[in-house]
């Protein structure tokens, strides 16, 4: 949910008048009457046309964009490379579009960070899927029966997905190594009780706007030789790699899978950008020598409470910085509005998708 009763309160003390659409909340196990109580309206047809600021989790569709009327302002997950149907819809609307996924990853904005607030619980809620389809316990027990050696845990990236997987597994009582292009990222693995795999011999990749830049095909191939040998050894490998805009790189090929011990577990959380495991299926759990490989679509959707909770308050700052006075205020010199308004009054600001509408469109 974009809105949960504790931010529509709040949304209403900035003197806003907030509409829900009947039955949003369910899935999170909050009612109409929780938002009425706290200040909205329900309403079965949202006044679309009438609205002046539409939060959401994902855009709406594309028919429903173009009956927003000019000068609103959506504010939700938008994709704008790969839904460019709602792109066009709100580009000859006259909308704007604030593209969550499109925050600049400074410190002024970290508490609209959706993709982290987000990734954290993806990263968490991994380590229990790996955990249910692992044949075996993950923390080390000593028993009557004799010894049981922990879970060995190998997880591909140290952002925040990755950072909560290290630190859930490590709570589960398994033995956790990782690997990231970042080398920065050495002492934030370790405070985690995590071991940091070092790629030797390459020279890493910089990062930019808080991201890693794709990694050259030199790289991937020595990270790749440093991690065989672990991946090999390991129960469980969760990877979480993602270049924003661009198809997840492969860091797990098929040889490598074929490495591992029969019932042993990947959980790819780059599954819908492709997937780091060359032979993950999005949406499904499929099995190849042994080796169960998951590739889920939308883990934090799996923890809806939560996962409203924290994108709710994401989006309330965000609408803290759009509403001044009383009235949107979309001021363009502003660091995060300019990075994140993927759509402007009739513009395609965000140059990627603006590059894809010109090369599809028949006069191009």
């Amino acid at each position: 949910m974009a809105a949960t009763p504790e931010t529509v309160e709040r949304l209403c003390k900035l003197g806003l008048e907030v509409q829900v659409e009947a039955g949003a909340g369910q899935g999170a196990w909050l009612g109409d009457e929780d938002y009425r109580a706290a200040g909205a309206s329900v309403a079965v047809a949202p006044d679309w046309e009438e609205a002046d600021l539409v939060l959401a989790v994902e855009a709406p569709p594309a028919e429903t964009c173009r009956r927003l009327k000019r000068g609103a302002v959506l504010v939700s997950f938008l994709r704008p490379t790969e839904e460019l149907d709602i792109v066009e819809a709100l580009r000859d609307a006259g909308a704007s579009a604030f593209a969550m996924e499109l925050i600049p990853r400074i410190s002024r904005a970290q508490k609209m960070d959706a993709l982290s607030s987000q990734a954290n619980i993806a990263g968490y809620k991994a380590v229990l899927l790996a955990a249910v389809e692992l044949p075996r316990y993950f923390p080390l027990l000593m028993t009557a029966a004799g010894t049981v050696k922990p879970a060995r845990v190998v997880v591909f990236g140290a952002g925040v997905a990755g950072l909560q997987a290290i630190a859930t597994a490590k709570r589960l009582g398994a033995v956790v190594e990782a690997t990231d292009i970042r080398p920065e990222t050495k002492e934030q693995v370790e405070s985690l009780g995590g071991r940091f795999i070092e790629v030797e011999g390459a020279e890493a990749p910089a990062s930019e706007g808080g991201y890693a830049k794709e990694a050259s095909e030199e790289y991937q191939r020595r990270q790749q030789e440093a991690v065989a040998g672990r991946v090999a050894e390991a129960d469980v490998v969760i990877t979480t790699a993602q270049v924003p805009g661009k198809r997840a790189p492969v860091l797990v090929p098929e040889a490598m899978v074929e490495s591992m011990k029969p019932g042993a577990v990947i959980v790819d959380l780059a599954a819908a950008q492709g997937g780091n495991c060359a032979l993950t299926e999005c949406g499904r759990t499929v099995e190849h020598h042994g080796v169960r490989i998951l590739g889920p679509e939308n883990l934090p959707a799996t923890v809806p409470v939560h996962a409203s909770e924290l994108y709710a308050r994401n989006v309330l700052e965000v609408v803290r910085l759009l509403w001044k006075e009383e009235a949107l205020g979309l001021d363009l010199e502003d660091e995060i509005l300019d990075g994140a308004l993927a759509v402007h009054q009739g513009e395609v600001r965000f140059a990627p998708a603006a590059e894809a509408l010109k090369s599809r469109s028949p006069s191009a």
